[in-house]
This record gives structure tokens, sequence and C-alpha cells, in this order.
């Protein structure tokens, strides 16, 4: 049970970018896929996109897709997310987790979960 950490959120101002990381110390992410999850004030958690840390097999939730971009980087054991072209729609506390099996969009399918970063997209 290593910490995830993500960083990188705060506020900006719609059309504009952000770029998250999700780290984690000790074991490496080679063995996992990582996936972004987001959660914003009243919602459920919602699937952003998730990347096969091996084979670099991607799924981008529809909302994102084409905007949103996932990559890691193994020797660094860490995940980014770039957020371009952002909206008032994307505000939410955005985590990153781990998991070993299951479908890739699927929370329950994964097992660590970081404390996750603040986003906020104003208009």
């Amino acid at each position: 049970q290593v910490p995830l950490v993500e960083s990188g959120g705060g506020l900006v101002q719609a059309g504009g970018s952000l770029r998250l990381s999700c780290a984690a110390s000790g074991r490496t992410f080679s063995s996992y896929a990582v996936g972004w999850f987001r959660q914003a004030p009243g919602k459920e958690r919602e699937f952003v996109v998730a990347v096969m840390m091996n084979s670099g097999l991607t799924n981008y939730a529809d909302s994102v897709r084409g905007r949103f971009t996932i990559s890691r980087d193994n020797a660094k054991n860490t995940v980014y997310l770039q957020m371009n072209s952002l909206k008032p729609e994307d505000t939410a506390v955005y985590y990153c987790a781990t998991r070993r099996q299951g479908p890739l969009n699927a929370g329950s399918s994964y097992d660590y979960w970081g404390q996750g970063t603040q986003v906020t997209v104003s208009s």
C-alpha cells in the first residue's frame, strides 16, 4: 500500500491547460494500469482515462477524448495527465489509482487511490 501522490492541480480559465502528475515511491507502476478519475461536488466519481504501464494501451472517456492526454514515464514511476482546452465542467477533484486486473474504466478495478488534486476551471 504505497501511497499515490497527485500534483499539478489549480485554478485555470476556460480554454487553458494544466498537467497533473501521479507518482509513487517504492514499487514501480510497471505491472499495473494507472487510471485517472474525477469527482465533482454532488456527483459520482467518473472515469477519465487509463494507461497500461507496460504496453501503453490507453482508454479515454468520451468527455475528454481529444483534449486530455495520458503519458507515462516508467523510469520516474510517474504518470501524467495533460489537460488542454479545459471547460468549467472539468472542475473536479482528480484522483489517480492503480489496478492489476479488471476493466480499465471501472473504478472497482482499482485497488489504490491517491488523495486527489483540485482542478478548478473558471468561465
